[in-house]
């Protein structure tokens, strides 16, 4: 096993940071750009790591600590953010992640003070017994995973511009 609670924070506190630096008074261009039918834009994919931070990693944290496995803890649903009627632009939405994620990293770091609670269980409503190491590895992995989404829609906004290239570019193969 890799885990280490300090590397997770590692990943966690420089996620909104990076996206900012990536994203922040970028052309809608890029912004709203996709894969195709289906898929989620940039703008989307941030609106999806906010309403992760309010609905699914420190609310299942406490769920755990409090329920353990007496009871499933709730479905997260990962495509509420589709149904967002407010239109905030992308530096908004950036200074929203910025401070929910500052926030719940102070609350993760006052909650999961020993390692014993690392192994703490509770009932997820699919997977069933899981772990609070797993629960905050998923979260450092979900970030990187969308970070990766991001770069890899942003990329293929240009898979046409950049001609016989693309044979080079593994992100767009």
């Amino acid at each position: 096993m890799n885990f280490k609670m300090n590397e997770a924070i590692d990943i966690l506190e420089r996620t909104p940071v990076t996206l900012s630096g990536l994203l922040r008074e970028l052309s809608q261009g890029w912004v709203l750009c996709n894969e195709g039918e289906g898929t989620w834009n940039v703008k989307e994919v941030i609106e999806h790591l906010i309403e992760a931070e309010k609905h699914n990693w420190i609310p299942r944290l406490e769920f755990i600590l409090q329920e353990g496995e007496h009871q499933s803890f709730p479905v997260f649903d990962r495509y509420s953010h589709l149904k967002n009627s407010t239109k905030p632009q992308i530096d908004e939405l950036l200074n929203e992640f910025i401070e929910i994620r500052d926030k719940n990293i102070k609350k993760l770091m006052s909650l999961v003070t020993t390692e014993k609670q690392l192994e703490q269980t509770g009932y997820h409503p699919a997977f069933g017994k899981v772990k609070i190491r797993e629960l905050i590895s998923t979260w450092a992995v979900h970030d990187l995973t969308h970070l990766s989404q991001i770069v890899r829609v942003m990329a293929n906004r240009y898979r046409e511009d950049v001609g016989p290239w693309q044979e080079y570019l593994g992100i767009l193969n």
